[in-house]
C-alpha cells in the first residue's frame, strides 16, 4: 500500500484538502471558501488545519503520509514552489509555498500549476489515457491550460506554458489577467460573471452573480443567460481553433464549467472550430468534457506528487 498523499487544490473561489494515493483514489476530503483577499497566511493556516484534521480523523493505524501535493493557479515557479501573484489570488506575490509546507508537515512537497495538474489527472486517470498530444483547459474561476506533448508534460522555458487565459482574443470584454479582452476575461468563471453584468446591467451586477448561477439559469432556458453563454461559446471556439492549428492535438479536455454545461457550450464552440481551424486538424481532435467530472480538482491535487514519484500506481 503506497503512503497517503496530502492534496491541496487551491482555487480563487474554493480550496479543497484531500487525502489520496498514487492510484488517484480519494480517501478523505474537506473544502472551504478561499476568500483570497484576506491574504495568503490566513488561507495557509486554514488549509494546514484542515489537513491536520483529516490526518487525525483517518486513524492512527493508517500509514503516515508520504508527501504533500499542490495544485494552484499560475504564474508560479514550479520547482521552487513560489507563487507569483495569480490573477485570482490577488496579493499572493513571491510566496514560498513549498518551503512553508515542508516546514509545517516535515514531508516532501510538490507544487504544480493547476492547468498542468488537470492535464496530468485526465492523462493518468481520465479521458486522455493512452494519448500522446493533449490540451487541458481549466475553465474554472480563471482560465488556464496544461499541455501533454509527445507523451510528456510541457512546462515551457520558465514554467509559463499553458497560460492561455492571458491571450487577447477580443478588443473588448471584461478586464482579467491584466488586460481587456483576454480569453480568461471572456471564458473564465469570474470573467463570465462580469460579461453577464456588462451585457445585462439592468439585471445583474458582477459582484452579485456567478458563472455557476448563469449556467443554472441557462439550463433552465433563461434567455439572457443563454445569450451570455452563446457569446462565451463563440470566444471559446475561436481560442480552441487557434490551439488546434498550432498544436494539432488528439484531444482537448475542458474542465469545470464545460463539465456542468456539456453540449450547451461545446456544440456552438465546435461549430466555430469547424469554420476557423484546419479541417484535417479538426478531424484529428476530439473536444470533450473532463471525464473525472467534479472529482477532477481533487485528483489533480495529487498529481504533482504522482508525477514526481514516477506516475500512477496501477497495481
Amino acid at each position: 500500500m503506497d503512503a497517503p498523499i496530502i492534496g491541496l487544490d487551491i482555487g480563487g473561489t474554493r480550496t479543497a484538502v484531500v487525502l489520496g494515493d498514487q492510484r488517484g483514489q480519494i480517501h478523505a476530503r474537506t473544502e472551504f471558501d478561499t476568500h483570497a483577499k484576506r491574504g495568503f497566511y490566513p488561507v495557509f493556516a486554514e488549509m494546514c488545519a484542515c489537513a491536520s484534521r483529516l490526518l487525525a480523523e483517518s486513524g492512527g493505524g493508517n500509514a503516515a503520509p508520504g508527501a504533500v501535493s499542490v495544485s494552484i493557479g499560475g504564474p508560479l515557479e514550479i520547482d521552487a514552489g513560489i507563487i507569483q501573484s495569480p490573477p485570482n489570488l490577488p496579493g499572493w506575490k513571491a510566496i514560498p509555498l513549498k518551503s512553508l509546507l515542508a516546514q509545517r508537515f516535515g514531508l516532501p512537497v510538490y507544487v504544480e500549476h493547476d492547468g498542468n495538474a488537470g492535464a496530468l489527472a485526465e492523462w493518468y486517470f481520465g479521458a486522455a489515457r493512452g494519448l500522446r498530444n493533449v490540451v487541458f483547459l481549466t475553465m474554472g474561476t480563471g482560465f488556464g491550460g496544461g499541455l501533454i506533448l509527445n507523451g510528456q508534460l510541457y512546462r515551457g522555458t520558465c514554467d509559463l506554458a499553458g497560460e492561455v487565459g492571458h491571450v487577447r482574443i477580443s478588443d473588448t470584454g471584461p478586464l482579467a489577467f491584466g488586460k481587456v479582452g483576454s480569453w480568461e476575461g471572456l471564458c473564465g468563471g469570474a470573467g463570465i460573471a462580469k460579461l453577464a453584468a456588462m451585457r445585462h446591467p439592468q439585471r445583474w451586477r458582477p459582484d452579485a452573480i456567478t458563472a455557476r448561477e448563469i449556467a443554472e439559469l441557462a439550463r433552465a432556458s433563461d434567455a439572457a443567460a443563454l445569450s451570455v453563454l452563446d457569446e462565451v461559446s463563440q470566444h471559446l471556439g475561436r481560442g480552441l481553433a487557434m490551439l488546434i492549428d498550432i498544436l494539432n492535438p488528439e484531444m482537448i479536455v475542458i474542465g469545470s464549467l464545460v463539465v456542468r454545461l456539456g453540449e450547451l457550450v461545446l456544440r456552438p464552440a465546435r461549430a466555430v472550430v469547424e469554420r476557423e481551424a484546419l479541417p484535417e486538424a479538426v478531424k484529428a481532435c476530439r473536444l470533450v468534457p473532463a471525464e473525472l467530472g467534479e472529482r477532477l480538482g481533487d485528483v489533480a491535487s495529487l498529481c504533482a506528487a504522482i508525477q514526481a514519484l514516477g506516475g500512477p500506481n496501477r497495481s
